[in-house]
């Protein structure tokens, strides 16, 4: 049996206040989501129900919020702030006490990500009566500095000028 690679840093806690950058791709990198358009993305169906659902994120984690994020036709990239509370960790499980400490289903970043996902597959199978699935996992980047994340947002938003080219 092959041996899956790991995604996540080793020994970080997804729980902790900060930002994060999240790429999560459609299964096979199918445009399922819509189409480039002279250097925009135009939303299909499918496209709309990503869309609406990543802007609901802080709707059902409170301790979340949203920042730039594109759905471009064949997978996602979007910008998750983790708010600070008292110890520097969201309210999300325990993932501050050791026993979960690296069961990283705990933590708040997958959590969010296994509940858009869920949430995007769920309705796009219910309301476009299709058999839509993502790919297993998701890529993550810790944004460690302004730059950083000036950089990433820049990024999102050329992300489909530059699909358009390629």
């Amino acid at each position: 049996m092959r041996e899956r690679k790991l995604q996540r840093l080793q020994n970080y806690d997804y729980s902790k206040a900060g930002m994060y950058f999240i790429t999560i791709n459609v299964k096979d990198r199918v445009s399922l989501f819509g189409r480039i358009n002279n250097g925009s993305v135009e939303l299909n169906e499918m496209g709309q129900i990503a869309f609406r659902c990543w802007q609901e994120i802080p709707d059902h984690f409170s301790a979340a919020n949203i920042d730039e994020f594109i759905i471009m036709p064949d997978h996602v990239h979007g910008i998750v702030e983790i708010i600070p509370v008292g110890n520097g960790y969201s309210p999300v499980g325990n993932a501050d006490l050791r026993s979960l400490r690296w069961d990283r289903t705990k933590m708040t970043i997958p959590k969010i990500i296994h509940g858009y996902k869920s949430s995007v597959t769920r309705t796009i199978n219910m309301e476009c009566n299709t058999n839509f699935t993502w790919q297993k996992s998701f890529h993550d980047r810790i944004i460690r500095n302004e730059k950083e994340l000036c950089s990433i947002r820049q990024y999102i938003k050329n992300n489909p000028v530059i699909a358009a080219i390629l």
